[in-house]
């Protein structure tokens, strides 16, 4: 079983064989560091789970870029709401690494009710677990300190850390690279 496989059996808690009926609608996609799988103002006719890599979501905010998310190994990359509204997508995702991807796209999307029974509540349970992730990092921005958000990060996934420009980790978390700079030298130093 595939690691996508296994994501879908614990992520919407079915069975091995459901879990890889749904992963035969994913295609394996390769793309190299710098490659666009979604850009802004284009409408999101695909969603992906990231095998391997790093992707990062971002806008363009008075010429400033603005890090909305960094999806590495084990998340679903997509724009929301351009793939379920049809809407123009809001944000760029962009390889920052080359990556292995599973995409899904529209057309095999709608066709996964046709082929798994409990596809409407595996699909709401899908929405629902995006939407309560971007409450908890709206949460964590209304409730922690900078501080405290570096630390939350850095404990989840410190290897982010060595991968990724810091600026685009600064702006994910809401603060500046520089404040981000000096955290990080309160942080070793409290450690040494």
């Amino acid at each position: 079983m595939s690691e996508l496989a296994h994501y879908i059996q614990y992520f919407f808690g079915v069975e091995a064989e459901e879990a890889e009926k749904i992963q035969a609608f994913f295609r394996p996609v390769e793309m190299k560091k710098g490659d666009y799988f979604l850009e802004i103002g284009k409408r999101s006719d695909k969603l992906a789970f990231v095998q391997c890599g790093i992707l990062r979501e971002f806008l363009d905010f008075n010429d400033k870029e603005v890090t909305k998310w960094i999806s590495t190994q084990g998340y679903f990359v997509v724009d929301l709401d351009s793939f379920v509204f049809h809407r123009p997508s809001r944000w760029n995702i962009q390889a920052l690494t080359d990556c292995e991807l599973y995409v899904l796209n529209q057309q095999d999307y709608e066709n996964l009710g046709a082929q798994i029974p409990r596809w409407n509540e595996l699909e709401k349970l899908f929405i629902t677990k995006c939407f309560t992730m971007l409450e908890d990092r709206v949460l964590q921005h209304l409730s922690m300190s900078a501080e405290e958000r570096y630390q939350q990060l850095f404990h989840f996934n410190k290897e982010l850390f060595n991968q990724v420009p810091l600026n685009f980790i600064a702006s994910m978390l809401g603060m500046t690279p520089e404040t981000l700079s000096r955290l990080r030298r309160k942080s070793i130093t409290t450690i040494s």
